[in-house]
């Protein structure tokens, strides 16, 4: 049985993807229920973490394309556009306060978990022929 992963959007949990599909060090692009973009990465060593997908700073949706990894205590991801450093634990960036709007230079961080995925069935068509949904 493979495990879930699953953002909160404030109200809900809703599944995004497979945990395993995610490649640890790597990032994905998922919506939220509310159509929002969402960065989703796996460390090395397997924690999970969810922040907005929207760079602050280029206004482009790449943080999912950042490159993990730590400035002292505190996991990262690096924005592949103009490179500032984010804190995945509460989305500030370690660079900046500001963004060049003047808001807050900060991703919004999602709360993420994995969940045990309940098992598959198949559907009466696929047990009688054998064929794929």
């Amino acid at each position: 049985m493979s495990s879930a992963v699953e953002i909160h959007d404030g109200s809900a949990w809703t599944p995004v993807c497979a945990y395993d599909d995610l490649i640890p060090g790597r990032g994905v692009a998922v919506l939220s229920a509310g159509g929002r973009q969402v960065a989703v990465f796996r460390d090395r060593a397997g924690a999970l973490y969810a922040v907005d997908n929207r760079d602050p700073f280029s206004g482009a949706f790449v943080i999912s394309r950042g490159i993990l990894g730590s400035r002292g205590q505190a996991p990262t991801v690096v924005s592949p556009m103009y490179k500032q450093a984010f804190d995945l634990r509460d989305g500030r960036c370690l660079d900046e306060d500001t963004a060049p709007d003047g808001a807050p230079a900060a991703l919004r961080v999602w709360p993420v978990r994995s969940t045990a995925a309940a098992p598959a069935t198949a559907s009466p068509t696929h047990e009688r022929t054998g064929g794929h949904r």
